[in-house]
């Protein structure tokens, strides 16, 4: 079957670079779970924090904020987020703070924001109001409603088994049958090196990094409901609120293989006690628990762009922990990359994610 892109991947990467392309061009996506958003996209415990990650990461994020408050309504909500510290991450607290433009919080005003937080343990505290919660699923519903009412085919189940170039085509084979476009859109998640070697192109060296999630109730009986974003200093752990009950994470960064992750009981144990440790109210029982890759480039950078040398395959990877929220700015790139258009985004921002700057 022939069209004009290939887009391999169903997570917030492949279904944004959708409904980016599907107005102007004929898109296939070819997801291989049985469904999308099955992999990191589908576990994430998503906020927008403008002022996460490098700069190249928040040029993304600024550039996509008005979209994600706005669009189809909006998906962003209040809550905040607040750090604290014991005595011993002072050091790295204020170098954290500072990184992500906090201001300072009294323990008291800390205490009383999270009451279940231990006092004696709190040494400092910093935060911010306009951190929002991000509501994923939808962002992923409305992005695949507009590729598909645009005309983009999406199919599940469809694995790649090889890739080629053809002429002026590639051609991606799948148990769902032989696809061909002379551009392929990368959007692989986890599996993006994987991808490039099937195409016989050179690895960039994305590092998929695993990162573990329990699901606690409601501390104490408690509503968290109002509670912000906790963050234990030295990214040693965070808790989330999330429909009435907490979401504790030991921050986690193990290298692995792209699979389908699961959570390292041990691991999650020894985060669960970092967050124990700050709080009045023990863990009793986990609900739940899950895990995810977070992959990122060698300088932890998306990258967006065309392969050099490689006519028509599209690089759209690398989004770590910053997919959801960098979304709408790094499918409107691609999608001017892809249709030959002048970029929206300033031209170092659009540089700094090429990746040529891997291939010097």
């Amino acid at each position: 079957m022939d069209t004009d892109i290939i887009i391999i991947g169903g997570g917030i990467a492949g279904l944004s670079a959708a409904a980016r392309l599907a107005p102007e061009a004929g898109v296939m996506l070819l997801e291989a779970e049985e469904s999308l958003g099955y992999h990191a996209s589908g576990r994430s415990a998503a906020m927008f924090e403008r002022e996460y990650g490098n700069a190249t990461v928040r040029a993304l994020n600024y550039a996509s904020e008005d979209y994600l408050a706005h669009e189809d309504g909006g998906v962003l909500s209040p809550r905040g987020i607040l750090m604290v510290a014991r005595a011993d991450q002072l050091d790295r607290f204020r170098e954290e703070v500072a990184e992500m433009a906090l201001e300072p919080v009294s323990v008291a005003e800390a205490c009383e924001m999270v009451p279940i937080l231990r006092r004696e343990r709190v040494a400092a505290a910093a935060g911010n109001s306009w951190a929002r919660d991000l509501d994923a699923d939808r962002l992923l519903q409305n992005f695949a409603g507009k590729a598909r009412r645009a005309g983009a085919r999406i199919l599940t189940r469809a694995p790649v088994e090889e890739i080629a170039r053809c002429g002026s085509v590639w051609e991606v084979k799948t148990p769902a049958g032989a696809f061909r476009a002379p551009v392929i859109v990368n959007a692989a998640g986890a599996w993006v090196d994987v991808i490039a070697r099937m195409a016989s192109i050179a690895p960039i060296g994305f590092r998929p990094l695993r990162r573990s999630m329990a699901q606690i109730p409601a501390p104490g009986g408690h509503e968290p409901g109002g509670w912000p974003m906790l963050h234990g200093a030295c990214e040693s752990w965070y808790a989330k609120p999330e429909a009435g009950k907490l979401l504790v994470s030991p921050s986690e960064e193990d290298p692995v293989e792209p699979h389908d992750a699961w959570a390292d009981d041990m691991v999650l144990a020894e985060g669960l006690a970092r967050y124990e440790e700050m709080v009045i109210e023990p863990v009793t029982r986990l609900e739940a628990s899950w895990a995810g890759l977070r992959t990122f480039s060698p300088d932890r950078s998306l990258v967006i762009g065309f392969e050099p040398g490689a006519e028509g395959f599209f690089w759209l990877g690398g989004q770590g922990g910053y997919g959801f929220q960098t979304s709408p700015a790094a499918s409107r790139l691609a999608a001017d990359l892809i249709l030959a258009r002048p970029p929206e985004l300033e031209a170092d921002a659009v540089a700094a994610l090429s990746p040529e700057r891997f291939r010097r």
